[in-house]
């Protein structure tokens, strides 16, 4: 039987968890990243696709842990897609407005929203939703599990 206490020293678990995650996944998905590969620099991309959806879906299960985990990876893979695809679209009142063009410029902008369209992007976010969704349930488990 859960108790209150237990529920929320759950939640607290939980959240601990994916914040340490969270703290893993960020730096070793930059170094992937932004490692030299040479030839194997879309690997690198790939992989560093992959971390980028962890890290998101883990968020936002941080701010939300009684959320559902499916739905999360699911509104991430289709938000990171949107964005995608957005970068096709080069309006001319997007380009003409400095500080999202300065914004894209810098390591961080260009992190989140990108610089150039890749049909390639799209298998490495639909693998790291999935990812995401698993660690995020291995978390949840093992969570409840520890409590029992």
């Amino acid at each position: 039987m859960h108790t209150p206490r237990t529920h929320y020293q759950q939640l607290w678990q939980f959240r601990v968890a994916l914040l340490v995650s969270i703290g893993v996944v960020v730096p070793l998905g930059y170094w992937v990243r932004f490692t030299p590969a040479g030839e194997w620099g879309w690997l690198s991309d790939a992989l560093g696709s992959v971390a980028y959806e962890v890290f998101w879906i883990l968020l936002i299960l941080l701010c939300w842990p009684r959320g559902s985990i499916a739905k999360a990876a699911i509104a991430v893979c289709l938000a990171t897609c949107a964005i995608e695809f957005l970068q096709l679209w080069q309006a001319p009142f997007l380009q003409a407005v400095r500080w999202l063009r300065r914004l894209r410029a810098t390591r961080p902008g260009c992190l989140i929203l990108g610089n150039t369209f890749s049909w390639a992007d799209f298998p490495a976010y639909a693998l790291g939703s999935w990812v995401g969704y698993g660690w995020a349930k291995t978390l949840q488990r093992a969570v409840r599990r520890s409590s029992v």
